[in-house]
Order: structure tokens, then sequence, then C-alpha cells
């Protein structure tokens, strides 16, 4: 199960070179300069506003995400959402050593007409032999003028077969469905579009009852339309707020769906970096909801939307067909976690050209009988691994992978035969018992610290790192400098900084762009004179407020909270002893929140009269409470 290749890539790849091409305006510079001030998400700086051509007030801005459009870039933009056609003969397929193996035959297309189907191996076009040749080149052979005839020669089943077809123009959907294996539903979905919701609704409603699981392949969209894609995902978690949009006022809006779920089956959510924006908005809800789980990469980390303003929202401004984007909103999941940065971290971290294989192993038919052969990982749902599938010479390396992507705090069993024979195992011992080349991600020196398991389910993540050589030296006393590489490898940082904020930290240093990024991020600032000091150490209070600070960034509940903290609140007697820069957000992580019992909830390592705030922080304590963090706000998907 390969992810095909998308004609839309082309149209994409069109709309990038027009916006950086120079462009006539039909929109004035005052025009612009209004509706940047009304709805850009923050505060447009006062020399954006002063430059002398939209161009410039958009490069000014410096926001990746908002531009302005010709009426011809408009188009091309709008159709990156849409279906797209071309002339072949309407066929998806990936590249084998000995030629080209048919993914999907589109519907009504030359090549359903002539009979191909899905495992064809496509030997030669007009005579020339595929193999070893690209998906790209033979697709090229295979397009051409309309009405204008191709023989295509197919293997199936040990006999060869050639057939001539007449090109013509196929619909090339965004989103296709179709069954694997006879029971697993695959939807692969490019863009969230205006159409993207009929094909959902459709290719569930036509195959759910032959299906008993879903994977959905968000793997390269880049997004799309937000409601399109709630809409979408809430045919899995049913109704229900599924996301919060905030505004530069702070008001918000929910996104959401009046409509009952149309399949009862779980879904897999495959991801990678390029799964972004509206896309993460559907792999959160999977996981927020627990519809489902997430198997993959980290995703992309866009956590803000635009407000696309075209003729039919503003005529007057865009009489001509231009448009523009601007950054209005910043989102947030049914949990109240942004993507901002962060992005989803999926239940299962595995290598994204690997997810699919992954995903399929868990997909194993629930057991009615004997459970003898099979293993059970309970994450959210129960999910089924039959080993005798999983060790198939061509599966070994996926089911390598899932067991070294499974933490520790997840359960995982195998059977023991009848209907309810199970006992506990663990990814070692599997691997062990079969032979496999099976590395597990904990640390080698976190066996005796009380923060072990924490520390080592973040490893497991990707969130911290150690020393290169597997070890993590959690008693160790953490510097300025360390505490940046942490949060910055926590929050999956990956946009590059320019330029240093501080005279002692050059980029080039191991730490540089770390400590840099966290500071525009406003997590860190410097210690007066230009200067950030990064082998200091760090000590409890300050640590405490730079973590208080990612909570008020990373969800909106901790936001709210510290806009709403009562008058009295840092009067309390176990914040006397911390500074008083560090009291409010500190109270905000050990005193803000509460159980459903009305009891407060302490996020924090220790109980507070147990913390020295000058003291210095350790390793782990300040892995104990990023894990925390992300747990309790739901970042962390077990």
């Amino acid at each position: 199960m390969k992810h095909r290749i998308s004609a839309r890539l082309t149209a994409v790849g069109l709309t990038l070179a027009l916006a950086l091409a120079p462009a006539a305006h039909a929109l004035t510079l005052d025009q612009a300069r209004e509706l940047l001030v009304k709805h850009y998400i923050d505060e447009v700086p006062e020399g954006v506003l002063t430059q002398p051509t939209i161009q410039d007030m958009v490069e000014a801005l410096g926001d990746p995400y908002t531009a302005y459009f010709t009426p011809e870039e408009y188009e091309q933009f709008s159709s990156t959402m849409l279906d797209t056609s071309l002339v072949g003969i309407g066929v998806a397929s990936v590249q084998e050593e000995g030629g080209l193996r048919v993914e999907y035959v589109y519907d009504d297309s030359p090549a359903q007409d002539g009979g191909l189907e899905k495992g064809d191996l496509i030997t030669a076009v007009d005579g020339k032999a595929t193999a070893g040749e690209t998906v790209e080149t033979v697709a090229e052979w295979m397009r051409g003028e309309e009405g204008t005839q191709v023989s295509i020669t197919y293997i199936r089943g040990g006999g060869r077969h050639t057939v001539t077809l007449t090109r013509r123009e196929v619909v090339i959907p965004a989103t296709i469905t179709q069954v694997e294996d006879g029971h697993i539903g695959l939807i692969e979905c490019d863009t969230f579009g205006a159409e993207t919701l009929g094909h959902f609704t459709d290719g569930i409603t036509a195959n759910d009852s032959a299906v008993d699981h879903w994977i959905v392949d968000l793997r390269s969209n880049g997004g799309g339309v937000i409601d399109a894609a709630i809409r979408s995902v809430g045919l899995f978690t049913g109704s229900g707020a599924l996301a919060y949009l905030r505004d530069s006022s702070g008001e918000y809006g929910a996104y959401g769906t009046n409509e009952d779920s149309i399949t009862l089956d779980p879904v897999i959510v495959l991801t990678d970096p390029y799964t972004a924006s509206a896309s993460e908005l559907f792999t959160a809800a999977v996981r927020d909801k627990n519809a489902g789980i997430a198997v993959g990469e980290r995703t992309y980390g866009k956590g803000v939307a635009q407000s696309v303003l075209d003729k039919e929202a503003l005529p007057e401004y865009f009489p001509d067909g231009d448009a523009m984007k601007i950054t209005s909103y910043r989102f947030f999941s049914a949990s109240g976690n942004t993507t901002d940065t962060v992005g989803v971290i999926p239940h299962l971290l595995v290598p994204a050209g690997a997810a699919d294989e992954v995903a399929k192993l868990l997909c194993t038919s629930n057991p009615k009988g004997d459970t003898t052969g099979l293993l059970r990982l309970d994450m959210g749902w129960r999910w089924y691994i039959n080993l005798d599938t999983a060790l198939q010479e061509e599966n070994r390396a996926a089911f390598t992978l899932l067991l070294e992507a499974i933490p520790s705090n997840v359960r995982l069993l195998e059977g023991t035969g009848g209907s309810t024979g199970w006992k506990d195992t663990s990814p070692e011992a599997v691997a062990q018992a079969h032979g496999l080349d099976y590395r597990s991600r904990d640390f080698s020196d976190t066996a005796g610290s009380p923060y072990g398991q924490q520390i080592d389910i973040l490893a497991t993540y990707g969130i911290v790192a150690g020393d290169g050589s597997g070890a993590f030296h959690p008693e160790g006393t953490l510097t300025r400098a360390q505490l940046c590489a942490l949060l910055y490898q926590a929050l999956g940082y990956t946009l590059p900084v320019k330029e240093s904020n501080f005279t002692d930290v050059s980029l080039d240093m191991w730490y540089g762009q770390a400590v840099n990024a966290l500071a525009n991020l406003g997590l860190v600032t410097g210690v007066g004179g230009g200067k950030f000091r990064p082998d200091d150490p760090v000590t409890h209070e300050q640590f405490i407020a730079i973590m208080g600070r990612m909570a008020e960034r990373l969800n909106l509940y901790f936001y709210e909270a510290a806009l709403a903290m009562p008058e009295d609140a840092l009067q309390a007697a176990e914040l006397s002893g911390y500074a008083s820069w560090a009291q409010a957000e500190t109270w905000l992580l050990a005193c803000s929140q509460q159980g459903l019992l009305g009891n407060t909830i302490n996020l924090l390592w220790e109980d507070l009269e147990e913390i020295v705030p000058t003291a210095a922080t350790t390793r782990e304590e300040a892995a104990s409470l990023v894990y925390t963090l992300f747990s309790y706000t739901g970042i962390l998907p077990v």
C-alpha cells in the first residue's frame, strides 16, 4: 500500500511559481492596510503598514501564510483543493522491479473500460518496457491527446495481456476509497475541499459493511478548508465540538458536527511531517475523541487559520477576481491543544514510509474464537496482530518498527488459546522470541530514577534526547542551553532562526537555534545587556516559569486559567518563597487545575513545599514536568 502519485503536484507548483512574480494589484494599498489591521491575528507593526506596495507589506509581515493573489493565482490556489482532471488512461500505480503495479483504477476511465484491475503489473506502454523507469516517466507515456490510442501490456496471474485504450479526460478525485485484504477500508485524501466530505461519505457508506478497520492516509496532505476536514472526521467521531478557533480579540468559535458517525469501526490515521493545518485537526480529533489512533511521524505544526477574502466576500475590494489570504485565527483541537509548532504526535511513532505497513498489521480482525498466534495492543481500542502475518519476510521490518514504537505504559498481550486467553508480554520479549532486530528506545541509565518511565516514554516519542551514547544522565544539572535544547525538541520546532537575539549565543552553537527559537516564541528571556548566559544552571523557579508560559501557549484552558487568575491567588503561603516574576506561572501549574471532585491538581514533580525555588533543576525533574504537562493536556497520545 503505497501513497499514489498525485496529479495535483503540478498545480501546486504552478501556484508557487506564479506567487513569486510581481503582480498588478486590483486591491489598493489603503484597502490592503485596512484588511490587515482588521483581520490579522496579531497587531500589525507600523513598519509593515508603511511599505510602498502590497507585495512589500506581505513580505515585511513575515507570515508565510498571508498572501495576495492575482485573479490567475487565486484560480490556481482554489483548484488545489478540488478534484482535478487529465487526459490519459486513469490508473494510479507504484514502481516495482518488473514494471508498474496498478494500485487504483479510476471510475469511468479507459483503464476501467479496458478491464485493467488493481494488482496488474504494467510491463510495457506502446511496446516500451516499463522496468527500471520511474512512475512519472511511464505516466507521461500513458498521457496524450484526447482520442489517441495507447497500447498497454500487463501481467495478471502469470498471464501476459495487451489492451489498446483510447485516451480521454479522467477525473482524478482528491480522495479515493478502496478495500484492502477484503476487510480494511483505505481512504487516501490529498486535500480538504468542497468535494471531500462527499468522497468520504460515499466511500464509507459503500464499503462499511465489508470493513472492520479504516485507514485514512493524510501523508502529504497540506490541509485545506477546516469545515471540510471537521465534517469528514465527524463521520468517525460522531457529533460534538471538534475544534476551536480564537481570533485576535480572544473570542472563540467552535467547529463540529451535529451528525452521528456513519461507521462504528476504528480508524488509523497515517501522518508525516507534511500533514498540516486542517489535516492536523482531523488527526487530533481522532485522538481526542478516541475514534482510533495515528501512526507515522509528527505532523507539520501549523496552528493558525486564514480568512480568504475574495469577490464573494468583499466585491467592492476584489471586483476583478483577485483575493487576499490573511492569518486570522489560532486553532485548537477538541481537547484545547494547539497544533502550532508542536503538531500532532502519533500514537505509534514510526517512519512515515512504513506507516501503512504498520497500520495494516494492526488491522487484524477481532478474534471470535482461538487467540493463539495473536498479539493484542491495548491503545484506546484493542488492536490485534496476527503473528504468522507479521513474521512473514516482507512484514518483519514493519513489525519490528511497530514493537519499537510501543510506549512502556501501553499494555501488550499474547494470546494463549480459547476466546479469552491472554497473558502480558513486552515488545522486547516478543522480539527476542522471534529473532527480530529490535532496538529499545529507552535510555540505559533511567531505571533507577523515580521518573524513569516518564523519561523513557518521552524518548519513545522522540521528545527528549540523551548524550548520543544511549544515556540521559537524569541527575545531571540542567543548564539554560540544555533546557532550551530539551524544549526545542519537545515542541518539534522546525522553522530556522536567521538572527540571534543574544550576543553570547551564536546560531552556529549546538544550542543556538534552540535558544533563539524559544526566545522568539516568548518562552525564554535573556539576563539583561543582550546576554543569555547559556551555561548557567536553571533554577526551579526559572524552569517552572518557562513551563507555565509553555502551558499557556499549548493549551487554551491554561491560557484562559491565566486570564481568570483570582486577585488573591498569589498571596497563598506556598508561593511566598518564589520570586514575584515566577509566582503566576507557578500558580498556573500547581494550583489552577481542578479534578472532577474539585480537588486541586498539581502538575509539578513534587509538592510545592518540597521544591526549593532557587535550587538547580535536574534533567529528570525537567523531563518529568514536560511529560506531565504533555500527558495532562493530551498532547502526548497515551
